[in-house]
């Protein structure tokens, strides 16, 4: 259950430590009305984020999914109903994932290409059905704790004690349980990381920018 741990096949964690950048993630949305507060706050301090949503609030909300890819935030796919894998037959994860590909392809025009693991739970056969299906498994390096928070400083302190740069940060717009899971903490949290690390100059960035600048940073194989 270790996030960033390759035991159970490659996943993309973020960048060398140190990097002056940061891939904001955000599982178990769509959700209304906390997706759309924060997507006010990311574009407050023209940031961009990385939302990973379940089909099943995919299919109650497509307009919220729009909005987030048409203001150029990148969008992965979370299963559709956020069960552990590690205990799902094939069957059931090839479903569970392309049913949530279909719907978000379907929506935004876009197939998506990242994929995150319910709970983070996986085992060898979860990343290798992702990958059959044409998608990258990202996990993180920053735990914030924010589903079980019961203050906004709780969240920001936990953020604060883990980044050094280069991480994929772990957060939350919803919650897997029902529609309009109260995420007030979390995005209130967001407002406070944006504003401590603008200040010491770090970028936030989309996974997929955290994955190309990784490629740009890769020497050449002669």
């Amino acid at each position: 259950m270790v996030p960033w741990s390759s035991l159970y096949g490659r996943n993309f964690s973020g960048l060398r430590e140190g990097t002056r950048a940061l891939a904001l993630t955000y599982d178990d949305g769509p959700n209304d009305p906390w997706t759309l507060r924060l997507l006010d706050v990311l574009a407050r301090h023209n940031a961009r984020a990385t939302f990973f949503m379940l089909g099943e609030f995919v299919r109650q909300r497509p307009d919220i999914v729009r909005t987030v890819f048409q203001a150029g935030h990148a969008i992965g796919n979370h299963s559709y109903s956020h069960p552990n894998l590690i205990f799902s037959t094939r069957a059931q994860m090839q479903s569970e994932i392309e049913e949530t590909n279909r719907l978000l392809e379907e929506i935004t025009g876009e197939r998506p290409t990242l994929f995150r693991p319910p709970f983070g739970g996986r085992r060898i056969a979860t990343f290798r059905m992702a990958r059959e299906l044409r998608l990258e498994p990202v996990m993180w390096r920053v735990t914030c704790y924010d589903w079980s928070a019961t203050s906004v400083a709780q969240i920001v302190r936990q953020a604060r004690r883990q980044i050094t740069g280069g991480e994929v940060v772990l957060l939350h717009d919803g919650g897997h349980k029902q529609m309009g899971t109260d995420r007030s903490l979390s995005v209130q949290a967001t407002d406070e990381i944006i504003r401590c690390y603008l200040d010491k100059g770090f970028k936030f960035i989309t996974v997929p920018e955290m994955m190309q600048a990784r490629l740009e940073a890769t020497p050449a194989i002669p």
